[in-house]
């Protein structure tokens, strides 16, 4: 009988397996160092261990959840398919050219992103459609031949369709993406019509370029991972999670691998938000820190907030605008700062520094013992007592404290200090990095950071969560269970999920309603099919209907939740008041007389899934929790503390205990201060509240 859901997800250093027993409520979890020369080879040892250490059939598993940060790395890297743009003639650079804006004003040498299509491989169509839909110039068809030869003599295997105004009418780029399969029989095609049918000339072709660039590799991964899945008599379908947080099929995302690209940290939300709803919270600040990145998303209510917009490969890190704009739905999350695996140096000046470089799983950090040499924040976590040798990632990694004392010695030389005072500085620049760009990200939504409870998930992110909370001046800390594999946990709570866009541009006192109401209907028709072939009941899925909507005279639209349908003429003033509420929400202040016009529909479809998130976090088991004591570094105590280690899987529900103190499970360890008061809840969760002085 089907009895188990698993969930994988890769990240840029450890790749997590997580099996969930639907009659028993255990979480099976397995951790394995990613292997980036081939993805799938982490996963499946990960696989092949938690189904043989715990005599699992295959035949067992119901179905098979999958978050990847692959494609991501592909764009970041520049390590994706050789492809090709054709557009409409004249507008060859409009990629090149992007926004007049820069990220930073002052900056005569800011480097703007690098197109993803060089210039000798951008290709011009003869055509031309008007902003309205009408024809100006019919498309040239004998002369996509020549363009087909080209292609051909380039080498390229993936070709971007971008065509002016293809969202109004797509007539031209589905003749043109017909005669080039015809052609090219072997290349991936991607359409701006299929990706992103939005306005604005620019992002549309970036989103579709990126897609075009990813495409090969996803298809090509999906194939390989379904086949070795087979091999192993895995024949339970194969779902992936979407940056918005929602599931689909493998056929969706060889359609649209652009839609994965924040698959991972979106899983984390949700299931930080599970946990926020399950401790009955309404502000949760869910912070997930693993090997390469750490990610923050503030949740208000009981549901992450849903962005429209992302930027991939970022020349700065923390500079909006200096990426490549891709217009998908995507979990809002904000990068924050490095990962454990970033590594620590000195720079020109003789100033600490942590990342943004990563020594990544290769070779890793020095304590992995696989070829690193320069010191990372792991390394200084090991150092300070916080983790420990025996037993670290649940035994996947025999570490090497020794060569991690030295490489933090020869940088503490470096820097005239200590190998204790250097270790402390790197933790504490990380922390101290994380909390300032998270002010600014709090500040920038108009909240207090203080009215949040701390969510820490992910390898590194209950380590580092304690002292970053103390500098926010959040006063709790909620860790879950198996907080270092989150993610994948995240990915068996996640819904089916669908979201379309179509272009409608009308004035609001102009609309056609019956045009409007046809429009939706055709959307969420196509997105009833996917959930559909996603396994879900598509009868069953909850429909929410949203529009691009601004002021006439506006360059920039809002995305409104509306109201639910069929819309008439008596829909209007429904449909404006949701906009004026939308519109003093993030202006506070809604201009007179001014009248309102749509840019834009959108349909977002969700399914939910069988089980409910309450059954992944019961369960704990009563017996003595202290296993040992170590020195572990508190500098509000004057340095090294013998501290006690305490063994997660022992802690009992009611059980409450006084830091200091460093509780260890085999994904992750927390590490808790002086004076923090700390129990487990009804729902399992480690709650830490620190102490009155702590700031």
């Amino acid at each position: 009988m089907n009895r188990y859901a698993m969930g994988i997800d890769i990240g840029g250093t450890f790749t997590d397996v997580v099996l969930y027993d639907r009659e028993q409520g255990r979480r099976l979890t397995r951790k394995a160092l990613t292997t980036p020369g081939d993805p799938a080879e982490a996963v499946l040892d990960a696989v092949d261990q938690v189904l043989a250490d715990d005599a699992i059939a295959p035949e067992e598993i119901e179905r098979v959840v999958h978050a990847t940060t692959l494609f991501t790395n592909a764009l970041i890297e520049h390590k994706g398919a050789r492809t090709a743009l054709l557009t409409t003639e004249g507008f060859r650079d409009s990629l090149e050219i992007g926004r007049e804006r820069k990220y930073d004003l002052y900056d005569l040498a800011a480097k703007k992103p690098q197109p993803l299509v060089p210039r000798d491989l951008r290709f011009e169509a003869v055509e031309r459609i008007l902003a309205d839909g009408s024809i100006h110039r019919a498309l040239d068809g004998e002369a996509l031949a020549e363009v087909a030869e080209a292609l051909r003599q380039a080498d390229v295997s993936s070709l971007a369709i971008v065509f002016l105004h293809s969202y109004r009418n797509d007539s031209h780029e589905r003749a043109a993406g017909a005669r080039m399969a015809e052609l090219l029989p072997d290349l991936a095609i991607s359409m701006s019509s299929d990706v992103a049918p939005e306005i604005r000339e620019f992002e549309r072709a970036s989103t579709t370029v990126a897609n075009a660039y990813v495409k090969p590799l996803a298809r090509d991964y999906l194939d390989a991972l379904g086949e070795r899945l087979g091999q192993r008599e895995i024949t339970a379908p194969l779902l992936l999670m979407l940056s918005s947080g929602g599931l689909t099929h493998v056929g969706e995302v060889r359609r649209s691998p652009v839609q994965m690209l924040e698959s991972g940290p979106a899983a984390g939300a949700l299931a930080a938000a599970d946990i926020g709803r399950a401790e009955g919270l309404d502000h949760v600040l869910a912070f997930d820190m693993g090997g390469t990145t750490a990610k923050l998303c503030l949740i208000d209510g009981e549901e992450p907030a849903i962005a429209y917009r992302f930027e991939a490969a970022r020349e700065r890190r923390f500079a909006e605008g200096s990426g490549l704009p891709v217009r998908i739905s995507t979990v809002e999350l904000i990068e924050i700062g490095a990962g454990g695996g970033s590594i620590a140096r000195l720079d020109a000046l003789g100033l600490l520094k942590a990342g943004p470089d990563s020594a990544g799983s290769v070779p890793g950090p020095v304590a992995y013992g696989r070829g690193g040499i320069a010191p990372t924040v792991t390394d200084a976590d090991f150092a300070l007592g916080y983790l420990a040798a025996e037993g670290f990632a649940g035994g996947a990694i025999e570490v090497d404290l020794p060569g991690c004392h030295g490489a933090l010695e020869k940088l503490a030389s470096q820097a005239g200090l200590d190998e204790e005072k250097i270790a402390w500085g790197v933790h504490d620049l990380v922390n101290e990095n994380m909390a300032s760009a998270a002010l600014v990200h709090i500040a920038e939504k108009g909240r207090d950071p203080r009215a949040y409870t701390l969510v820490a998930t992910g390898g590194a992110g209950p380590v580092h969560a304690y002292y970053m909370a103390r500098k926010l001046g959040i006063k709790r800390i909620v860790c879950p269970r198996n907080a270092g594999v989150a993610s994948a946990l995240g990915l068996l709570l996640a819904p089916a999920r669908v979201d379309r866009t179509a272009a409608f541009a009308a004035a609001l006192d102009e609309t056609d309603w019956s045009e409007l109401e046809d429009a939706f209907q055709e959307l969420e028709a196509a997105a009833r099919q996917v959930i559909a072939d996603t396994g879900m009941d598509a009868g069953q899925a909850k429909v929410q209907r949203l529009a691009d909507m601004r002021n006439v005279g506006q360059g920039f639209e809002l995305v409104v939740n509306l109201p639910d349908g069929p819309y008439t003429a008596a829909s209007r003033d429904s449909l404006l008041q949701a906009y004026a509420q939308a519109y003093q929400a993030h202006f506070t202040r809604l201009p007179p007389n001014v009248p309102t016009a749509i840019a834009a529909i959108r349909v977002r479809l969700t399914a939910p899934v069988e089980k409910s998130a309450e059954d992944l976090s019961k369960g704990s088991v009563s017996a003595a929790a202290e296993k040992g004591q170590r020195p572990v570094y508190f500098p509000e105590a004057g340095g090294m503390v013998t501290t006690a280690i305490l063994d997660r899987s022992a802690m009992a529900i009611g059980d409450s205990f006084v830091g200091p103190a460093v509780v260890e499970e085999a994904e992750s360890t927390m590490v808790i201060g002086p004076g923090a008061k700390f129990h487990i809840s009804d729902n399992g969760n480690l709650i830490i509240d620190l102490p009155e002085d702590a700031s």
